[in-house]
């Protein structure tokens, strides 16, 4: 395997890392309840898209029954 020849400066490193950041999700709010939604998606909060219905489960915690 090739190893550096050189190391690289804290600049150039420092340079390589600018692009190691985190994107905000683009949220929108749901036109029937006003919650935050992630686009193309139904609500998770009240099961609407696109001003129809949709089965939504919530799983906010699932035990087994072992």
């Amino acid at each position: 395997m090739a190893n550096p020849k050189r190391r690289h400066s804290h600049a150039r490193g420092a340079k390589r890392r600018t692009h190691y950041k985190l994107e905000l999700p683009g949220l929108s709010r749901c036109t029937h309840c006003g919650a935050m939604v992630l686009p193309h998606r139904a609500c998770p909060v009240c099961g609407y898209y696109k001003k129809r219905k949709y089965e939504v489960a919530i799983t906010e915690g699932i035990v087994s029954e072992d």
